[in-house]
């Protein structure tokens, strides 16, 4: 088999794999890594082997996402502050026409993800998000299918037990709201911001030690306010983006980029604030990705 058909298969499925490795890993850059190694393995492979391209794949990068994020745990303990996933760039909405995916790479659905082990994690997004048999997922993570089946069901439990009690609001609700939040930010209007947060809402900065951010989520519109009004200053130029399949804010001083601003909207208030700031996080804001189920 020829070099080209390795790589036209491997291109033809990339927007998979890398959702699979990103959902795993939180990361873009360490996806990136991984499907890079991945595909150094793959070019080896004798083609004739390979009776599904599709679960063969998956499981290739399952494994290398696996050993990342075992690698990525113990670093992660060193970190400074709170760890959050690094903002995902879309250019387009293909996600939120498909709900299991939309809501699989959205930061809260993420950010509870990394609450799981490493082979529940992989279990989880394999079998919930990307639908694979227990018995593709057992020899992509090295498990008995009687195990796999244990696993499921046991993160399956936990992410359920760790979601809101209330539906977050859709991308358009979302978007309405933010463009309300921007117009109060812009003008100083503390009353107008405070209109527009929930009383226990939840501010949670990622900084990685490298720039000023609070290191302990902050709760309570007061607080919160205060810090927004405090980092959106008459001098900062904020665009609107698609990460992780909501709309966010990136925040500007001249051209440089200070963070990334997700929201989480329930019942018209918003509830939660992610604010990516660890300026290693956001060189994967360069270029939008493509995902695919």
């Amino acid at each position: 088999m020829s070099t080209d058909e390795h790589a036209e298969r491997f291109t033809a499925l990339r927007p998979l794999l890398f959702t699979i490795a990103y959902e795993m890993l939180g990361s873009a850059t360490e996806t990136d890594d991984v499907l890079q190694d991945s595909y150094l393995r793959w070019a080896k492979v004798d083609l004739a082997t390979v009776r599904d391209t599709r679960s063969y794949l998956a499981r290739l990068v399952t494994r290398q996402a696996l050993n990342a994020l075992r690698t990525g745990a113990r670093r992660r303990e060193d970190y400074v502050g709170v760890w959050l996933p690094e903002p995902l760039l879309l250019d387009e909405d293909d996600a939120s026409a498909d709900v299991v995916l939309a809501e699989s790479v959205s930061m809260a659905m993420l950010v509870v993800l990394e609450t799981l082990s490493p082979d529940e994690r992989a279990v989880f997004v394999l079998r919930e998000v990307f639908g694979f048999d227990h018995d593709e997922i057992a020899e992509a993570v090295g498990k008995s299918v009687v195990t796999v089946r244990q696993m499921a069901h046991r993160a399956r439990e936990h992410v359920r037990a760790r979601r809101r009690r209330f539906e977050p609001a859709g991308p358009a609700r979302t978007a309405r709201v933010t463009e309300r939040f921007m117009a109060a930010v812009s003008t100083g209007d503390m009353e107008g911001l405070l209109s527009l947060l929930a009383p226990d809402v939840t501010w949670t900065a990622d900084g990685g030690g490298k720039v000023i951010a609070v290191r302990r989520p902050v709760v309570g519109a007061e607080k919160v306010a205060a810090l927004v009004l405090g980092i959106f200053r008459p001098d900062t130029r904020i665009e609107w983006v698609n990460c992780n399949n909501t709309p966010a804010l990136v925040a500007y001083r001249g051209d440089r980029l200070e963070g990334a601003f997700l929201t989480e909207v329930v019942d018209g208030r918003i509830t939660q604030f992610y604010a990516i700031r660890n300026p290693d996080k956001l060189l994967s804001l360069a270029a939008p990705r493509r995902i695919s189920r």
